[in-house]
C-alpha cells in the first residue's frame, strides 16, 4: 500500500516537471513564434540633407518654325542641289527640275483641247441641221416676221463673213502689239541698266576720293617715316665716322666702340631701306589712287552728259504711241466684232425657233462653257507655271529633303523643308502629373553631359496633356537654341534647385489615402518577453521630391526609424518586426 503511493506521488511530480518544463521552452520561444508570423519591414532613418527636385528625359530635336519649300505641280525632278543640314542663302538653287510642261499643264490642256472639238462638233451639227434641203423653202417665214429662211440665211451668212474678216484683220494688230509690248519691255529694261550704271558710277567717285585720301595720308606718314629713319642713319653715319676718327688720333677706348656703331649703323641702313621702300609702295598706291578718282569723276561726268537715257526715252516713247494707235484699232474692231456677233446671235436664235433647232444651239452653248471652263483651269495652270530651277524662298538650314532625282514632285508635299535664319529649335517628352506639377513654364533644363554643346541652351515653353495619356501624363515642350540639328536627341535634366531640408525620407515611405499623405514609423517597448514594435502614424507634407526621395514636414524630431518596405500590408498600430531582427 505504501508503495503504491509512493508510485503515484512519484507520477505526479513527474508530470509537474513535464508540464512546467514545457511551459518554460514555450515561453522563451513566444517571441520568436510571434515575430513570424508579424510583417517584416524595412526601415530608415529620416535624415536631414539636401533635395534637387529634378527631372530628367530625352527627345529629338524639331524645327519651331519650319519652312516647307511647295513644288505645286507634278514635275519630274533632274537633280538636287541640297542635303539636309546645309545652310542656305535666299536664292540659293535647291533643285533643277526637267524643263517640261506639268502632268496638271498636260492634263488641263488635253481637257481644253477635248472641249474645243466638242464644241466644233456642236457647231458642225447645227450648220448641218441649218442647211438640210427640207427647210430651205422661201415659203417658210421666221417669226412671223415675213422673212424667209433663206434670207435669214444669206444674212447669217454675211455676218459670219464680217466676223471672219474683223477677226482676220485683228490677228496681225494682236502679232504687233505683243511686238511692241516685248520691245517697250526691253528698252525699260535697258533703262533699268542705264540708270544701275548711273548709280555705280555716282556712287564710285566718294568712294575713290575716300580711297584717295587715305592713299594720301599713308603716304605722307610714309614720308615722315623715311625722314625719321633717314635722320637716324644719318646721325649713326657720323657716330661711326667720329669715332672711327677718333681712334685714328688717339685709339683706345673710341677704338672699341667701332663694333657697336657699326652694327647701330647697319640697323638703321636696313631701316631706312625698308622705309623708303614703304614710302615708295605708298607713293605709287596714292599714285594709283589719284588716277582711281580722277577716271571716277570721268566716268561719272561721262554718264550724267550722256544721250542714251534721251534716245532711249524718245525710241520707248515712239513705240508707246504706237502701241497706242494699234489698240485704239484693236478697241474699234473688237467692239464691232462684238456688235456683229450679237446680231449673228439674235439671227441665230430667231431661224433656231423657227426651225426647231434649240437642241443643236443648246449644244453649242453647253460646249462653250465647257470651253471657257477649261480654259480657266488652262489659264490657272499657267499662272502656277514654275521654271526649271527652285530656289530657297529664304535663309536658312535644310532640315529635309523629300525628292530625288528622277522622280516627280507632289503639289501637297514640300519638296524641301527649312529652318529659318534666326528661328529656334524645339523638344519634348512626356512626364506624370505628379512630376509635371514641380515645374513652371520657364524652367531651364540642364544638358547632360553638357560639356558636349558649346551653346545650347534648353528652357521649358509649354506645359499641356500627353494627347497618348491625357489623364496620368504632361507632354513637357522646351525651346531649343544653339548648334543643334533637327533629329538629334538631347538629354536633359528640369526642375527647382537645390535646397536644405531638415527632415528627409526615401519615396517608398510616402503612403496616401482618402485622409492624406502619411509615413508609418516604428516605435518599440520593452516587455517581459522582449522588445516589441509597432508600426504608427505621422502625417506629413511634401515639401520637394527627386526621383529617390522627398523632403517632408510633420510632427517628427528627425531620428525616428520610417518604413520603406514591408512583406505584408502594415497598418498604424500593428506589431511589426525589424528586417535584422
Amino acid at each position: 500500500m505504501n508503495e503504491n503511493g509512493k508510485k503515484k506521488r512519484e507520477w505526479v511530480k513527474t508530470a509537474a516537471i513535464v508540464f512546467l518544463s514545457v511551459m518554460l521552452v514555450l515561453t522563451f520561444f513566444s517571441q520568436t513564434i510571434m515575430n513570424y508570423s508579424l510583417p517584416e519591414v524595412a526601415t530608415q532613418y529620416v535624415s536631414s540633407g539636401t533635395i534637387t527636385a529634378k527631372i530628367r528625359g530625352s527627345g529629338a530635336v524639331e524645327s519651331g518654325d519650319p519652312y516647307e519649300v511647295k513644288v505645286n505641280q507634278s514635275r519630274k525632278v533632274a537633280s538636287v542641289e541640297v542635303r539636309s543640314g546645309d545652310v542656305v542663302e535666299k536664292g540659293t538653287v535647291l533643285m533643277y527640275l526637267e524643263d517640261a510642261e506639268s502632268e496638271e499643264m498636260k492634263t488641263a490642256q488635253e481637257a481644253l483641247d477635248a472641249a474645243k472639238k466638242e464644241l466644233e462638233k456642236a457647231q458642225d451639227a447645227y450648220s448641218e441641221a441649218l442647211l438640210k434641203e427640207e427647210i430651205t423653202s422661201t415659203n417658210i417665214y421666221a417669226a412671223n416676221k415675213g422673212v424667209s429662211t433663206d434670207t435669214y440665211r444669206r444674212q447669217i451668212n454675211s455676218f459670219q463673213a464680217l466676223i471672219k474678216n474683223l477677226e482676220n484683220e485683228m490677228k496681225p494688230l494682236e502679232e504687233k502689239k505683243t511686238e511692241i509690248e516685248r520691245l517697250i519691255a526691253d528698252f525699260g529694261a535697258q533703262e533699268d541698266y542705264e540708270a544701275g550704271l548711273d548709280s555705280a558710277a555716282e556712287a564710285r567717285v566718294p568712294t575713290s576720293k575716300k580711297a584717295m585720301e587715305n592713299a594720301e595720308a599713308s603716304k605722307n606718314s610714309a614720308e615722315r617715316a623715311h625722314a625719321a629713319a633717314q635722320t637716324a642713319y644719318d646721325n649713326a653715319q657720323k657716330a661711326l665716322e667720329d669715332a672711327q676718327h677718333e681712334a685714328s688720333v688717339s685709339g683706345g677706348d673710341a677704338a672699341s666702340k667701332i663694333p657697336e656703331l657699326t652694327a647701330k649703323r647697319d640697323d638703321m641702313k636696313r631701316k631706312l631701306d625698308e622705309a623708303a621702300q614703304h614710302m615708295a609702295n605708298a607713293r605709287q598706291a596714292y599714285s594709283n589712287a589719284v588716277n582711281d578718282y580722277n577716271n571716277a569723276v570721268n566716268a561719272d561726268n561721262d554718264r550724267k552728259g550722256s544721250s542714251v537715257h534721251a534716245s532711249l526715252a524718245s525710241q520707248k516713247a515712239a513705240l508707246e504711241m504706237e502701241l497706242y494707235n494699234i489698240q485704239k484699232q484693236l478697241d474699234e474692231k473688237t467692239k464691232e466684232k462684238e456688235n456683229r456677233e450679237k446680231e449673228l446671235a439674235t439671227l441665230l436664235k430667231d431661224i433656231t425657233n423657227v426651225l426647231g433647232l434649240g437642241v443643236f444651239q443648246d449644244a453649242i452653248e453647253d460646249a462653250q462653257e465647257k470651253v471657257a471652263k477649261a480654259q480657266e483651269a488652262v489659264d490657272e495652270q499657267s499662272s502656277k507655271d514654275i521654271g526649271a530651277t527652285i530656289t530657297a524662298p529664304i535663309s536658312g538650314t535644310v532640315t529635309a529633303v523629300n525628292v530625288t532625282s528622277g522622280n516627280n514632285t507632289k503639289p501637297e508635299t514640300p519638296v524641301v523643308v527649312m529652318q529659318p535664319e534666326g528661328k529656334g529649335y524645339t523638344m519634348s517628352f512626356s512626364v506624370t502629373n505628379e512630376q509635371a506639377k514641380r515645374l513652371s513654364v520657364g524652367d531651364q533644363a540642364d544638358l547632360v553631359n553638357s560639356w558636349r554643346y558649346d551653346d545650347v541652351t534648353v528652357m521649358l515653353a509649354s506645359i499641356k496633356p500627353d494627347k497618348n495619356d491625357p489623364g496620368q501624363k504632361k507632354e513637357l515642350t522646351f525651346d531649343v537654341t544653339g548648334s543643334v540639328t533637327p533629329g538629334q536627341m538631347l538629354n536633359v535634366s528640369v526642375g527647382q534647385k537645390s535646397a536644405n531640408y531638415d527632415l528627409i525620407v526615401p519615396n517608398s515611405a510616402i503612403r496616401e489615402d482618402n485622409n492624406g499623405k502619411f509615413i508609418l514609423i516604428v516605435e518599440s517597448k520593452s516587455s517581459p518577453l522582449g522588445t516589441r514594435y509597432t508600426a504608427s502614424r505621422v502625417d506629413v507634407e511634401v515639401l520637394a521630391s527627386d526621383d529617390t526621395q522627398s523632403a517632408i514636414s510633420g510632427a517628427l524630431y528627425g531620428y525616428e526609424f520610417v518604413i520603406t518596405t514591408s512583406t505584408k500590408p502594415v497598418e498604424a498600430g500593428k506589431l511589426v518586426r525589424l528586417a535584422n531582427n
